[in-house]
């Protein structure tokens, strides 16, 4: 049973969202790399608490099937993850490439 309480447990594998990290350039990408060493280290309630982060529903795009909802992160000061929580395990699926697009919005 997943716990709030529980380290989150990071889940990098889409494939979109490894193209859109290691495609990041190099600053940008070591600022990713460190929020997702941050996130590692947090229980989920820390997560859904820091302000830093800023863990947010997304209400304009659907979730994927067996999946309640997606949430939006800051990951560097300019981009955004998307990510579901699944158990201890956040899964990332995209990094966007402005605010705009982490909503389904442009």
């Amino acid at each position: 049973m997943a716990s709030n309480e529980a380290k989150v447990r990071l889940d990098l594998n889409n494939p979109i969202f490894q193209e859109s990290l290691l495609t990041l350039q190099k600053p940008e990408r070591h600022a990713a790399l460190d929020t997702l060493n941050k996130i590692r280290q947090l229980t989920w309630n820390q997560v859904y608490r820091d302000p830093g982060l800023k863990w947010e529903k997304i209400t304009s795009v659907k979730p994927p099937t067996g999946t309640d909802a997606i949430y939006s992160l800051r990951i560097t000061q300019t981009h955004r993850a998307t990510a579901y929580r699944d158990g201890d395990f956040m899964r990332l699926l995209t990094i966007a490439p402005d605010h705009d697009t982490t909503y389904g919005k442009k």
